[in-house]
């Protein structure tokens, strides 16, 4: 037992020597090799991507890592892996706030903030209503549990009716509600939109992928909301027979 138990010790620390010693991934393949070879099994594609508002994110198996990831140290690698093989919320929580830390490490962002956008003096009466309603929501069917974000309202939303932004390192999470949905479908409609991005933000704060998932459709039919990416919103318009039209929310 004893010579198992050292043996299991010394391949680790073999392991942990060949990482620190191995350049750094230089594509998605390599850094693809480099997670199979900490634990990772569900994922058999991987993209780099430059988003800024998700670092990490699978869905299916395929993989998408922001390409700052590629030098981080054996310790984030391993916390990718462990955000999507982790079994319990903790796992994944404390997975993803090493990889979130990382962010502070990456080269400052060329062009505009991806914040860049704030709601119009205008419309801050719409998100300032927008605000009290995610309080009582937060109330009502969170515990209160979730931090209070920004919603501003969106101008340059087209197809979408609602986006939710994750926390980064320095940066809380942020919801947008399109001033087009609003101007369209009304109040309703608008607050069911808030309510799902809420739910996203509920993923991210409890350390859960931030998709349309089995977690997130179980949480959208405890609060109260379609469980679909996708569902029919009214178009309150003047004219008889108008038709409700699918919608992505996010």
């Amino acid at each position: 037992m004893l010579h198992a138990l050292t043996s299991v010790f010394r391949s680790r620390d073999a392991l942990q020597l060949t990482f620190a010693l191995e350049p750094a991934p230089r594509d998605a393949d390599e850094l693809l090799a480099r997670l199979r070879a900490l634990g990772l099994a569900r994922i058999a594609r991987c993209r780099l991507t430059r988003n800024r508002n998700v670092m990490v994110s699978f869905r299916g198996d395929e993989l998408r890592v922001h390409h700052g990831y590629l030098d981080a140290p054996r310790e984030v690698h391993q916390a990718i892996v462990q955000f999507i093989e982790g079994r319990t919320r903790t796992e994944r929580r404390r997975a993803r706030a090493l990889i979130v830390g990382h962010t502070s490490t990456f080269a400052p962002a060329q062009g505009p903030s991806r914040r860049a956008e704030r709601t119009r003096p205008e419309d801050e009466h719409l998100a300032a209503k927008c605000m009290v309603w995610h309080a009582r929501y937060n109330a009502e069917h969170f515990g209160g549990t979730l931090k209070t974000v920004p919603v501003r309202v969106s101008r340059r939303m087209r197809s979408r009716l609602g986006h939710y932004t994750a926390a980064t390192a320095g940066e809380s999470g942020e919801i947008a509600i399109s001033w087009r949905h609003l101007r369209r479908h009304g109040w309703d409609e608008a607050l069911h939109t808030l309510l799902h991005e809420m739910v996203h933000q509920w993923q991210d704060e409890t350390g859960n992928p931030i998709d349309h998932g089995r977690a997130f459709r179980a949480k959208a039919r405890e609060v109260g909301i379609a469980a679909a990416a996708k569902r029919a919103v009214r178009i309150e318009e003047r004219r008889a027979g108008a038709r409700a039209t699918p919608e992505p929310r996010d």
